[in-house]
C-alpha cells in the first residue's frame, strides 16, 4: 500500500496556499446572475476554478488552484493507455440555515476511493486530504452552489489517474489527485418519475473477481454501446445480471438496485462484482430507522416479479422508481413506489437540512 499521510505542516502549508488563491479568485465576477438555477439539467457549468494535486516521488504535494478546466500530462500517461483511473460522484447543497454542507455518510467516499487506488495499484488519496480538497473547491465556487429554494446542488467530482511517461505496463511514476465541480439542478422537479427498464443479456457490466466493485472508468465505458442499444428499444435504463450465471440482479447502468418486498423488507444485491453505493447505504440505515427488515443478499431473477417496488438508486437522482422490467418476452409490473420515495424525500430533506442530520452525515465546508 502506498499510503502517505499529510502532515500537520502540508495540510498549514495547503490552507495557507488555497487562502491566497481564495482571495485572488474573490476578485473574478460571479456568473451567479446568469444561472437558471432551476433549468441547469445536469451537465457541466463552467465555474470559476478546481484544484490539483500531484503525487511525485512518493508524496502528495500541498495542491494548487486552477482557474483553466485543462489538465496537461503526458502522452503516454497510463490513464490514457491502461485505464488507470478513478473517479467519486457526491454533491454540495446550500442547507435551509444558509450554510453549505457536503453529503458524505462516514467518509465513504473517501474510503471507496482508497479501495480503488489499492486495486489499481495507484497511490492512496488520505481522508484528511480528500476531505480538505472537497471543502476547499466548494468554497473556491460558493458562488456556484444552488440556492436552497431552487432544490439543486454542486455536484462534485473527485477523481484520480496515473500519469507521466510509462510505456510497459505497471506502476504510473506520477498520479493525479482533482477535485472539480458543477452546478446541477433537481433531476425529479415535479416528483418522483417511474421508468421502464430492461435487462442486458449480450453484455456483462463486470467479470468475477474483477474490478466491478471500484469506481474505475472503464466499467462505465463499457456500458456506453449497451445503454445506447437499451434506450434505442425505448427503454429508460439497463439491468445487468450476474456475469457467471446471468441467474441474479447485479446493478442498473450507473446505480445500485434497491427493492421492497411485499411483506415490507427493504432489500439489495450482495455481490462482490457490484459498487458499493454511499446513497444505498444512507437509504438502508434510514429503513432501518423506520424498523424496516434489511437484506444484503443474492437476489435471483426469478424473485423480482415478486417485489413490490423496484428502483435504481445512486447520487445523481437518489432514487429512479422502477414501473417494469423487461427481460426477453417478460415483463415484470411493479406497484408505485411509495416507500422508495418516502426514503428519498427523508434522505433529501436530511441533504438539505430540512430534519436533523441524526446520523452526521453532512460535512459543513466552512468547519
Amino acid at each position: 500500500r502506498n499510503r502517505v499521510p499529510t502532515s500537520r505542516h502540508c495540510r498549514s502549508s495547503m490552507a495557507r496556499h488555497l487562502a491566497r488563491k481564495l482571495s485572488q479568485y474573490s476578485k473574478l465576477a460571479s456568473s451567479q446572475k446568469n444561472l437558471d438555477w432551476a433549468n441547469l439539467g445536469f451537465g457541466f457549468q463552467p465555474t470559476k476554478a478546481h484544484l490539483e494535486y500531484t503525487h511525485d516521488n512518493g508524496k502528495w504535494d500541498d495542491g494548487v488552484v486552477q482557474t483553466e478546466p485543462y489538465v496537461r500530462i503526458h502522452i503516454m500517461s497510463n490513464c490514457l493507455h491502461y485505464g488507470q483511473t478513478l473517479f467519486e460522484g457526491m454533491k454540495a447543497f446550500e442547507c435551509e440555515d444558509g450554510k453549505v454542507r457536503i453529503f458524505q455518510p462516514d467518509n465513504l467516499n473517501a474510503k471507496r476511493l482508497q479501495h480503488g487506488c489499492e486495486r489499481l495499484g495507484m497511490a492512496v488519496v488520505p481522508t484528511d486530504m480528500f476531505n480538505s480538497a472537497l471543502k476547499q473547491a466548494v468554497r473556491l465556487n460558493r458562488d456556484y452552489v444552488p440556492p436552497a429554494s431552487s432544490g439543486g446542488s454542486l455536484y462534485i467530482r473527485p477523481f484520480a489517474f496515473g500519469c507521466g511517461a510509462k510505456l510497459g505496463l505497471g506502476a504510473a511514476p506520477q498520479y493525479k489527485f482533482i477535485v472539480a465541480v458543477s452546478p446541477v439542478s433537481s433531476y425529479y422537479k415535479d416528483g418522483l418519475q417511474a421508468v421502464a427498464g430492461m435487462v442486458v443479456e449480450d453484455y456483462d457490466r463486470a467479470a468475477p473477481q474483477g474490478i466491478g466493485s471500484v469506481k474505475a472508468g472503464g466499467n462505465y465505458a463499457a456500458d456506453i454501446v449497451p445503454s445506447n442499444k437499451v434506450k434505442s428499444k425505448g427503454y429508460t435504463v439497463a439491468l445487468y445480471l450476474d456475469a457467471k450465471e446471468h441467474k441474479f440482479v447485479e446493478e442498473f447502468s450507473t446505480s445500485n438496485f434497491v427493492a421492497v418486498t411485499r411483506d415490507g423488507k427493504f432489500v439489495t444485491p450482495d455481490s462482490g462484482s457490484v459498487l458499493p453505493s454511499v446513497t444505498n447505504v444512507a437509504l438502508r440505515q434510514l429503513a432501518r430507522d423506520r424498523g424496516m427488515q434489511v437484506e444484503v443478499r443474492p437476489i435471483p431473477w426469478e424473485e423480482v416479479a415478486t417485489l413490490k417496488e423496484v428502483g435504481a438508486c445512486g447520487t445523481a437522482v437518489v432514487v429512479t422508481p422502477m414501473k417494469t422490467l423487461t427481460r426477453g418476452e417478460e415483463t415484470v409490473h411493479f406497484d408505485g413506489h411509495q416507500t422508495l420515495q418516502s426514503l428519498q424525500e427523508e434522505l433529501c430533506a436530511i441533504q438539505r437540512g430540512s430534519v436533523p442530520d441524526r446520523h452526521n452525515w453532512l460535512m459543513d465546508v466552512d468547519e
